[in-house]
């Protein structure tokens, strides 16, 4: 009798050991499977601050990525992760669940573009690289200014800093701080075209900080960057023959804004409106980019000494005075038609309401 009821026992056992085993093999299996998280292609999982496992299920569902809870939660708790840092992850259906929640207890990150553009102002730079990042604009504003501690340390002015982010797509980390980040977009200048370039700077009659100068009036200036080389020629051939330079970019960035010039404009008291101040103005008016700089150490050799905008976005360029009065009329022309178009339509407009 007792050898039976021990025989029972022992299967039961038995059954009890294969059930746990077969239960524990299928969680395993899944705790390492590439397919136990379901998403519809790779999904950007952005995390602000410190977070518990249910924060950061909830995060996932609002992003249709798709756990088992309870499996998720069993994993979680079988690793010892329970608390997750901020960062931007990416999360795709290849990724296991020791995978993304050590990525996520130990906050390592995949980095994402962080894109630079030419042509713009200190303040609208640090707030798309606040949009792009985990920081405020106000503290990448503060890097371009004189009192800056990064300027300081490289020897340049708030101006000359913010000239020097150079235009381009970078990979970098979410959360990374704003003086990081403005060192390293400093860095991808000073290779790219303080080393890069140093053989034709040398060459060239202006200083480094004289070239970005030059190229950020030709990045305003040029819409069509096709025209950067010559927009180039034409300021330094006025240079050479001590002209004015008169560009236009100077006397908006004096006045603070971006519209059409009125005839007052140009007589604007700035240190910066070269309709007023022979030379080159005393710094940088955005930042160049690449190609803005290489036409600065590479201009278009012509005769031209004049230019107008055309009606299509580019210029008429011209080399006697006669032929830049004509084509300036050939543009206050167009605007005036433009101008009485509009009136037209508004009028129209007016009588149909």
């Amino acid at each position: 009798m007792i050898y039976f009821k021990f025989r029972e026992f022992l299967a039961a056992l038995l059954i009890l050991l294969i059930g746990f085993t077969a239960v524990f093999g299928t969680r395993y299996t899944r705790l390492y499977s590439e397919d136990s998280i379901t998403t519809d292609g790779t999904v950007e999982l952005l995390v602000y601050e410190r977070i518990g496992f249910e924060e950061l299920h909830t995060s996932l569902d609002s992003l249709n990525v798709d756990v088992d809870y309870e499996e998720f939660k069993w994993a979680a708790n079988l690793l010892g992760w329970r608390s997750f840092r901020p960062g931007r992850y990416e999360i795709n259906s290849a990724i296991s669940y020791p995978e993304l929640l050590s990525n996520l207890a130990r906050g390592i990150q995949d980095p994402g573009n962080v894109v630079v553009h030419s042509g713009i102002t200190p303040e609208l730079l640090s707030e798309r690289l606040a949009n792009q990042l985990q920081a405020d604009s106000l503290s990448f504003l503060k890097l371009f200014t004189d009192s800056s501690v990064v300027a300081r340390e490289l020897g340049l002015t708030g101006e000359e800093l913010f000239s020097r982010m150079l235009p381009n797509t970078y990979q970098m980390y979410w959360t990374s701080s704003p003086d990081a980040v403005v060192r390293r977009i400093y860095r991808e200048f000073e290779q790219n075209v303080a080393n890069e370039l140093a053989q034709e700077i040398a060459r060239s009659s202006f200083s480094l900080g004289e070239v970005i100068t030059l190229a950020s009036i030709v990045e305003w200036e040029a819409k069509d960057a096709n025209e950067k080389a010559r927009i180039s020629g034409l300021y330094q051939n006025r240079i050479k023959r001590n002209m004015r330079l008169q560009a236009d970019p100077t006397v908006l960035y004096a006045l603070g804004e971006r519209r059409r010039l009125l005839y007052e404009d140009y007589t604007y008291e700035h240190p910066y409106n070269t309709y007023m101040n022979a030379g080159l103005p005393p710094g940088p008016i955005t930042n160049p980019d690449l190609r803005s700089i290489r036409a600065v150490l590479n201009p278009e050799e012509h005769d031209y000494l004049f230019m107008v905008a055309t009606p299509e976005g580019n210029h008429d360029f011209n080399e006697t005075f006669d032929e830049h009065r004509e084509s300036s009329e050939n543009w206050r022309r167009w605007i005036r038609e433009q101008y009485r178009i509009k009136r037209q339509v508004e009028r129209e407009e007016a009588i149909n309401q």
